[in-house]
Order: structure tokens, then sequence, then C-alpha cells
């Protein structure tokens, strides 16, 4: 009954009639909904400072109270929650009036108990799918995962992976940056009891500390400027799922502490809200920096790094695995000519060899980008090497190693060519090579890139 109740939704019940609240309730529980009661505005907003509800029930004769005040403040305190107004037969007009201040949808008193159970079933489907909606938004654009394959190594990363993603044990997933690390976090999820609920990423690199505790755990109307109404956050957003936080080296240290709690007791704080909420969320974790060596220099802290390494998961770069490469080059251009509607359709045998002979520096995350290139610029069958355009990446079809015959000039073009093949911006470039924005603008102008 505990699975059934998470997988079906929280439900909020507003009526001053105790007995409607009754017969309501023993409705929708016998559905396997998590029912609250509240008898008056104050009860409601009391239940709303403390608990997450995807749904409720608001009739708009509240005694002394107004429903459509109550529902304004609704509105506010928790725009994702879908709003039901329950009304008597003479009061329709008002029920449009609410319809119009954001309710979705309303039910005219005495209704039946299918009636009732059909518009909870609805809402909570809209509900479910606004929530689906939100967490596919993040992905910027369709991509093949880059997970199947014919090298022992990596098939021995992802049957371990599969061994550990039905249970609830913490999972942090390291490898070069391209590597796949988020294709792989992803699929845990989709192997995992928890596939029916949403796995949300955070890409912690990307905000500041105080922006990221805000993205994380939520914020109350007001708690900063530009705080304009409440917001749940990503935990509260992943409850019963999945939080994929990407790129945790880069995790702010002042907001470590806090993530650590959250990871070991469940509980957390919105910003600005000392009400303490729970979330029943899984944790993965990735990473391509050295989080041991991070913890020794002081920059990572060392119980976090226990929390999240109960399994540990090395991902093989491509060059490493290079039985791999036409399999993943095939179907790169498979999805794209499909998705650009070009003539594309195999490769040559000269653009194979060159594929299965590069070392990809920037791994699947460059072969992708690659293929992509190619299947846009290539106007005929088959794919040749000069649609490649190979020889603009890292130096040719071979990467320069340190202590070769090479000038620094062309050793840092090298370099610089590639930390941008591995990195999703130049912003991300720039603090890979450890200089600003403007510098690795000038350089990329000076060498062409």
């Amino acid at each position: 009954m505990e699975n059934k109740i998470e997988a079906n939704g929280r439900i909020l019940l507003v009526d001053d009639e105790a007995a409607i609240l009754r017969t309501f309730r023993y409705c929708l529980e016998d559905e396997g909904y998590t029912v609250a009661t509240a008898n008056s505005a104050a009860q409601a907003d009391s239940l709303l400072q403390r608990q997450v509800f995807d749904l409720c029930f608001l009739d708009l004769r509240l005694g002394e109270d107004n429903g459509l005040d109550v529902l304004q403040q609704m509105k506010v305190q928790a725009p994702w929650m879908r709003v039901v107004i329950v009304t008597a037969h003479s009061a329709i007009d008002t029920a449009v009036d609410a319809m119009q201040l954001g309710a979705a949808d309303y039910l005219v008193k005495p209704c039946s108990p299918d009636q009732l159970r059909l518009a909870a079933a609805k809402q909570l489907e809209v509900r479910q799918l606004a929530a689906r909606l939100e967490a596919l938004e993040g992905e910027v654009r369709q991509r093949s995962n880059g997970l199947g394959s014919n090298s022992p190594a990596m098939m021995k990363v992802l049957e371990t992976a599969r061994q550990v993603a039905d249970t609830d044990a913490n999972i942090l997933i390291l490898g070069e940056s391209g590597t796949g690390k988020g294709e792989l976090a992803r699929a845990i999820h989709g192997w995992s009891r928890r596939a029916k609920k949403t796995c949300v990423t955070i890409n912690c690199p990307s905000l500041s500390a105080e922006l990221m505790e805000s993205e994380l755990f939520g914020h109350n109307r007001g708690a900063f400027t530009g705080a304009t109404e409440n917001t749940l956050g990503r935990v509260s957003q992943a409850d019963g799922g999945t939080l994929f936080l990407d790129e945790i080296g880069d995790f702010p240290l002042i907001l470590q502490p806090k993530l650590l709690r959250f990871i070991q007791d469940k509980e957390y704080e919105r910003v600005g809200d000392p009400v303490t909420r729970r979330a029943d969320v899984r944790i993965l974790a990735a990473t391509n920096l050295n989080l041991e060596d991070m913890v020794r220099e002081g920059r990572f802290r060392e119980d976090l790094l226990y929390r999240l390494n109960v399994i540990t998961l090395n991902l093989p770069p491509l060059r490493e695995r290079p039985e791999d490469v036409l399999q993943l080059a095939e179907s790169f251009l498979s999805q794209f000519v499909k998705s650009y509607g070009r003539p594309a359709r195999a490769f040559s045998a000269e653009a194979s060899d060159a594929l299965t002979s590069y070392s990809w520096p920037g791994n699947v995350r460059e072969l992708r980008n690659v293929i992509e290139r190619a299947s846009i610029i290539c106007p005929q069958e088959y794919v040749e090497v000069s649609h490649l355009g190979m020889s603009t990446h890292s130096g040719g079809n071979s990467a320069p190693r340190v202590g070769e015959s090479l000038s620094l000039e062309q050793l840092e073009k090298a370099h610089i060519a590639a930390v941008m093949a591995t990195s999703e911006t130049l912003d991300q470039a720039a603090r890979t090579l450890g200089i600003d924005a403007s510098t690795l603008y000038r350089k990329r102008k000076q060498y062409g890139l």
C-alpha cells in the first residue's frame, strides 16, 4: 500500500463541512492517494507550509473565508499544485471566476465517488506530465545514449550498473569529459524501480553557491531579491525518483554540509523557510575530477565523498574502446540524417579508417559532434573524410603527446582544441584551461579554432 500511495499523489481537501471531508477522504484513500484535510483557510495555509501537495480540492464557501482569496493565496504559495474548486450548483458562476484565477477545474456538490475519483486521476495525470516535461526540457537536444558497446571494459561497467540500478545505493560515476556519465546516470534511473518517477539533473559548475542552494532545495517568496514566488527546488521535484549531480567536484564547498545532511537524513529546508521537509531521493553523482586529491587539498569534504561513492563506476574513454567507434558513429549518423532530412547513409572506407584511427580526446561527445557536422554538410550517400573535418580536432588524426617534436605553440593549439571538444560551453573550456573567457577568445582567433 505504501508504494501505491507514493505513486498516486498527495491531495489536500479544504472544506468547512466535516461530513464532506470525511467522505472525500475515505473515497480518495481507497484509491491509494495520500490525503490531508483542512476545515479553514488557516489550517490549509499551515499544511501547505509543511508539506508538498500535487492536488487540492477547495470548497468556495469556507465559513468566513472567501474561497477565491484562498485560491489566489494558494497559487502564490504552491504554484505547482493543481486546484479543483468544489461548489454548490447555485455558485457555478463563481466557479467560472475561479477558473479564470487559475483553478484547473470544478466539481458541483453533491458529486458521486466516481466523479471525484475521475477528477483526481485527471488532474494528477496532468501534474505528472508537467513534471516530466520540466525534466525533459533540461535536455536541449535529443541524443543517442552511446551506451551500446562491444568493449569488454565498457560491458563490465554496464553489467555492474544494471546490477546495482535496482537498489537505492548512491552511485559515483567517474570518467573523462564526454564519456557519457550523464547518459549512464539516466540509464541507471531507467533500470531502477524509481523509473516511473522523475530523474532530475543539476549541473553543478553552472551555479553560484547562492543560486545552487535555491535550485537544489527551493526558496520562499521574498527570501532574496527576485524571489517573487515559492519554488519547489530540485530535491522536491525528484521526490520518489533520482537526483543526478553532474560534475559534483564543482559543488560549492560552503554548501557541502547541507548536501551531506540531506543525503544522510533526507531532510532539508528551503531558502528563507525554517520548516524542515523530507524527500525520498536516490543520489547519483558524476565527475571528471579526482575527488580524493580534492579532499587532501581541502576542496571537498571527505565524509561527503564516502556518502557519494557507495558504488563507483569508472567509464573508460573512447580511445580505450575502439571497437565501439564505428557502431556509435553509424548510430549517430542514422539519428542526424533522419532529424535533418539529409542524404548520407553510410561511411566510405576511408572515412571509416579515419574514425577508427583517431584518438578521440573529446570521447563520445566529440564523436557525436563530428558526425552531426558531417551529416549536415555531406551532399551524397557516403560520408567522406573531407566531411568529417578531422584535421580541425586536436591537430589531426592522432593527438600530440608531451615530449614529441612540437613547438609550444603547436602543443597549446592542440590542447585548447581538445579541451574545447570535451566542453559543453566555452566558459567551461576556459575554466578547465585556467584562463578567462576573453583570453580563450583571443587564442581561438589566433589559432583559427
